[in-house]
């Protein structure tokens, strides 16, 4: 069954740069209930789909991805989806999704919890954990698709965070509505660097609201959580200086480098390492970015703490799987 585009239907935002649109418009009622399956299930995760509309069955998306993230507007007669336990079908749906309710009513449930959100509200759930969602009526919604481990770097504890309703009304909620909320309405028309760097603040965005709504959880104390959003916010302010070292942030924190390991470990990775994965990446960001297009690679690696070109290319490369040099060339190309 091919995947068909909507020529009649009018997306949520502009599908014309790089935007994939699929849809079940001017399909046969018949056809709707598989096709909408397969794609659910092969774009976001396995899940089992249930439906009130029947014949009125319809749904439309555009998918934007960026590397390994992705935005999806959506708008969908009313839908149930429930995923039972398993592994992920795909390495690529391995995510965290967060959650924007534009129209309608949503209902989530995840490691029992349940949240019910209004329009503007947003949430966050593991997309390969059990869990049931709940439209009963027509909506429209954003998600924002992204890597367990990406997710996991930035929000200590996150999941203790699923199911949580995060609030449009005030505060960071509101400011990260807001950014949302335009940044999807404007996809289309952006260039890939400008929606990669927006995307990269819709991240940051995330994490401050997901952080905002974390409960005090006995199997990661306040404490500890406390200590490696400090350690993180101190790395991110501090990346670009070549002292930047073990000693120097336990000394900040006031904690023993022990101890900061520990807390590293958790997340899979040394101190250290950490530091230079967020480094790596800052440089790949700037490489790709047209803005330093005429800079050398070795002033971005200098500039974000490196102060050895050959060590910066060998990591480099052990990190994204190709040297710097090659991954500039892939980009003007």
């Amino acid at each position: 069954m091919n995947i068909i585009e909507s020529s009649s239907t009018t997306p949520l935002v502009n599908p014309e740069r790089g935007g994939i649109k699929l849809s079940t418009n001017n399909m046969a009622p018949s056809e709707r209930y598989d096709w909408l399956r397969e794609v659910i299930c092969r774009k976001y995760t396995h899940v089992e789909i249930t439906s009130t509309a029947h014949d009125d069955l319809f749904q439309d998306l555009v998918i934007y991805p960026c590397g390994n993230l992705q935005l999806s507007t959506i708008q969908s007669s009313a839908i149930s989806l429930r995923r039972s336990s398993g592994e992920p079908h795909l390495n690529s749906q391995d995510n965290y999704f967060a959650v924007m309710l534009l129209s309608g009513d949503y209902r989530l449930e995840q490691n029992g919890r349940e949240v019910f959100l209004q329009p503007g509200d947003m949430t966050i759930y593991d997309a390969t954990r059990p869990h049931r969602i709940d439209c009963p009526g027509e909506f429209s919604k954003l998600i924002f698709s992204i890597p367990r481990t990406v997710f996991r770097d930035r929000v200590a504890g996150i999941d203790r965070c699923t199911a949580l309703r995060i609030p449009c009304s005030k505060g960071i909620g509101f400011v990260a509505a807001n950014f949302m909320r335009t940044f999807a309405s404007h996809a289309g028309q952006l260039q890939g660097h400008e929606f990669s760097s927006l995307f990269d603040h819709a991240l940051d965005f995330l994490t401050l609201a997901v952080t905002s709504v974390r409960p005090v959880d006995v199997n990661l104390s306040r404490s500890r959580a406390a200590s490696i959003n400090a350690i993180k916010t101190f790395i991110e302010k501090n990346l670009r200086d070549t002292e930047l070292d073990t000693r120097l942030i336990a000394g900040h924190a006031g904690l023993s480098t022990r101890y900061i390991n520990n807390l590293f470990e958790e997340e899979g990775m040394s101190l250290m390492r950490y530091v230079w994965k967020r480094r790596l990446e800052n440089c790949r960001k700037d490489i790709k970015n047209p803005v330093y297009a005429g800079h050398r690679l070795s002033e971005i690696a200098f500039r974000w703490g490196f102060n050895d070109a050959a060590h910066f290319s060998r990591a480099f490369k052990q990190q994204f799987r190709c040297s710097p040099s090659e991954f500039k060339s892939n980009q003007i190309q």
